[in-house]
């Protein structure tokens, strides 16, 4: 889990760009201040389904009447959703967990009865999970639709034969402007970070996460946001803590669901799909500008996976199966604004006209400025400084 990981680009015969490196997203720095630090993991029950008994299985057998999925929130299209209750029958309950520290929290503490059937945790904590028992192991013979998987997007380190996971969709992280606000042209976290603390005070929305918090400094001026320099850190903190956080007057991390459609705020850091999803949900779409940050950002990946104590392992694995077909997976890149690591799906969302397709697929270029993070030993001074800074901001 702390070794480097690096970024490679492929490129195919139709010459569209691949990401094959291990990415990650929503770290899981902010454990240790949630429930007390790695001993959470470390105190999970091996094996076992609800109650002790054994671990559910699916077979290929009948689908279960319920499916319950605990997810990032509004991250599927309600008219996918629908048309799996429509054509297999399980009915959906969704959750929404902010991070990835959340959602573990929340299994842990079930003990293995939380009834969550499909979950979706990013890359860097699949390893753990599966160590822990917290992920049931796929049985692809109920998967087909896996075939429409670029293989590009399969095999990732954390989990190199997909026992446990697929990808659902990856991602990055900017920032939005409303233009009738700030008049100036903003185009690095230099410039982001600056306007927060100038024309943009008092009405700056940042991502509740604190990879996000310090990664902006970092990103901004030139440094490692894995970094575990003391002294690079104590700058980050006091950039962040007695500069910045006095100006933030939100901690939300889906802005595209609210802040960006009711104009709540003018500087928003944000996923770049939900980024999307808000303009797209805007009454005046035009006034707001998508900005990839620079000279750095991040780059992350989200998985489909079963908890461990899934009630329903049947129509969990059916939902998977179905949301892998070309169609929904193209109906999805649509409304989560991610690409999904389909076969051809950039082409394909082309051909079928979908908007602002420059927040959803990047360029080589792009794609070299964006990094993965790892866990490391200064994920305590991260969430110290996330603390700190929502402390600070009155938050």
């Amino acid at each position: 889990m702390t070794e480097h990981r690096t970024v490679r680009i492929l490129a195919d015969n139709s010459s569209a760009t691949r990401i094959v490196n291990e990415m990650t997203r929503r770290r899981f720095f902010s454990l240790m201040g949630v429930v007390g630090g790695t001993a959470l993991l470390a105190a999970c029950a091996p094996g076992g389904g609800p109650g002790g008994g054994p671990a559910p299985q699916a077979t290929g057998g009948e689908l279960e009447s319920k499916l319950s999925i605990y997810s990032w929130g509004d991250y599927d299209s309600p008219d996918v959703l629908a048309a799996f209750t429509k054509e297999l029958g399980p009915k959906l309950t969704v959750d929404s967990f902010g991070s990835n520290e959340e959602l573990i929290a929340k299994l842990v503490a079930a003990k293995g009865t939380g009834g969550y059937d499909i979950i979706v945790p990013t890359g860097a904590f699949i390893p753990q999970m599966i160590e822990n028992d917290l992920l049931l192991k796929l049985n692809k013979d109920l998967i087909p639709n896996l075939e429409h998987m670029d293989p590009a997007f399969l095999g990732r380190s954390w989990d190199k034969n997909n026992d446990y996971s697929i990808c659902k969709a990856w991602g990055t992280t900017g920032f939005v402007y409303d233009k009738t606000k700030i008049t100036r042209e903003l185009k690095t976290w230099n410039d982001f970070l600056d306007c927060a603390q100038n024309e943009a005070s008092g009405a700056t929305s940042v991502l509740d996460d604190p990879a996000e918090i310090t990664g902006m400094y970092y990103w901004a001026n030139g440094i490692d946001w894995n970094t575990t320099d003391p002294a690079e850190i104590d700058a980050c903190e006091e950039f962040i803590v007695g500069k910045l956080a006095p100006h933030i007057a939100a901690f939300d991390s889906y802005p595209g669901s609210g802040a960006i459609p009711q104009s709540s705020h003018a500087l928003i850091e944000v996923w770049n799909g939900d980024a999307r999803q808000g303009m797209n949900n805007s009454d005046e779409p035009d006034k707001w500008q998508w900005v990839l940050g620079s000279p750095e950002t991040e780059l992350w990946m989200d998985n489909w996976a079963i908890s461990a104590s899934a009630p329903h392992p049947e129509a969990a694995h059916a939902f998977i199966n179905f949301v892998l077909t070309p169609e929904n997976q193209l109906a999805n890149v649509d409304y989560i604004g991610y690409h999904t690591g389909a076969k051809d799906i950039e082409e394909k969302a082309r051909e079928a006209g979908l908007e602002l397709l420059d927040l959803v697929f990047f360029t080589p270029e792009q794609l070299a400025t964006m990094k993965d993070g790892e866990v490391n030993e200064a994920q305590t001074r991260t969430v110290e400084i996330y603390n700190k800074a929502k402390a600070a901001a009155g938050a």
